[in-house]
């Protein structure tokens, strides 16, 4: 998975609310980072952490502090309940031989036989959780839906990528294809997949 780096700036100051405040109207925001030897107290700018989260990708953080960069992960981000404005972000510490726990975007690729024949796709899960070594986490999760027919669905335990756990409840429904007014009947889809296979079969051999 990719790394990006976010500038990062120790501060002494952790319970003080008027500090802490005095930090956000500078257009900073607190931060900790967790899982190292000692916990650590910090700030980064709002502008380019805000970028960070607005995208659907998603990263590996390193977190520069000038004199050293650590590999982190987000962990947990606070927004303010009135303007929605990140205030506060928690952060995991990442090691290359320990297992991480992060959120990854699912991609679907190919054309659903059922939404072909008038069903309605359903994306029910934009993320799957991963657990894995950092060098095995994947940038994305691509899952071909082209099988998928009306009234079916795929589930978190239908899916299976190496060296990665998933932590999402495998029986969470990933993607699903409804019927809708205008689809056709299952047993009418196979029939008319069977006779359009039977037609190509017999104009080959009349050639």
């Amino acid at each position: 998975m990719k790394s990006v780096q976010l500038e990062a700036t120790s501060r002494s100051e952790v319970r003080k609310k008027s500090a802490l405040n005095a930090l956000r109207k500078e257009g900073r925001i607190p931060a900790v980072l967790y899982g190292g030897k000692d916990n650590l107290n910090f700030h980064v700018g709002e502008i380019a952490f805000s970028k960070l989260i607005t995208t659907h990708e998603v990263y590996f953080i390193e977190l520069n502090f000038g004199e050293k960069t650590i590999k982190a992960v987000i962990s947990d981000v606070q927004f303010h309940p009135v303007t929605d404005r990140p205030i506060h972000i928690d952060f995991m510490e990442v090691f290359e031989d320990k297992l991480v726990t992060i959120g990854v975007p699912v991609a679907f690729s190919g054309a659903s036989k059922g939404v072909l024949n008038g069903g309605k796709r359903r994306e029910k899960l934009r993320k799957l959780i991963c657990k894995a070594f950092p060098k095995d986490v994947p940038e994305v999760v691509t899952i071909d839906i082209t099988e998928v027919r009306i009234g079916q669905s795929i589930k978190v335990k239908d899916i299976s990528i190496e060296n990665v756990e998933l932590l999402d409840n495998p029986n969470s429904v990933i993607i699903a294809v409804k019927t809708s007014r205008v689809a056709v009947d299952p047993e009418e889809e196979e029939e008319g997949e069977e006779a359009a296979a039977e037609g190509a079969t017999e104009e080959a051999a009349s050639e």
